[in-house]
């Protein structure tokens, strides 16, 4: 091959390397843009469900745990319930700021056939009997973003938290051991 052609090749080559470097810079940022919020958003995802699993779960012991049972374990139920959700949060609502997000409400529902609204019983020492219902929940769960949200160049950096909120409620069961409610909500 004459020296000629093989220069045009090795000038053809270094341009072709420096639009490469170039088009890799212009993908690779709105790349790591989408990355990022798809990351932030599973990351959301991901704790609304295991809070909604934890107070599903703290429900269900709630529902069907009896007066024995609470007495065996050394607490009442609202206590017992608050632990459920606790432990199976996954460590999100660890330590006593957890604990407080953690609501357990006893409402009275309306006679059959009644448009009323249920009344809330929580601070009465019965409000947990049998056919009562139990509501547990998780308010204002702050989640800080994993990356801040830029929506302008015009505009700092959104950092703030989203607040995430989860409830299950059901109706407790029938039992002539009831226990005691506890400290509610």
């Amino acid at each position: 091959m004459p020296t000629h052609t093989k220069k045009k090749m090795s000038l053809r080559a270094r341009r072709r390397r420096g639009a490469e470097m170039l088009e890799f810079t212009l993908t690779l940022l709105p790349m790591l843009a989408m990355i990022f919020v798809l990351l932030d958003v599973a990351w959301g995802v991901f704790v609304k469900s295991t809070l909604q699993y934890a107070v599903r779960a703290g429900t269900r012991r709630g529902v069907t745990i009896t007066g024995t049972q609470a007495t065996a374990a050394g607490a009442c139920l609202t206590e017992i319930v608050k632990g459920v959700v606790q432990t199976n949060s996954m460590g999100l609502l660890r330590g006593t700021a957890g604990l407080a997000a953690i609501k357990v409400n006893y409402l009275k529902p309306p006679a059959p056939g009644s448009t009323a609204a249920a009344t809330d019983v929580s601070t009465q020492t019965n409000g947990n009997q049998p056919l009562n219902i139990i509501q547990v929940s998780v308010q204002n769960y702050s989640l800080a973003a994993l990356a801040p949200r830029i929506y302008s160049w015009h505009q700092a950096a959104d950092k703030s938290a989203t607040i995430i909120n989860a409830a299950a409620a059901d109706m407790i069961e029938p039992s002539r051991d009831v226990p005691c409610i506890g400290v509610a909500p």
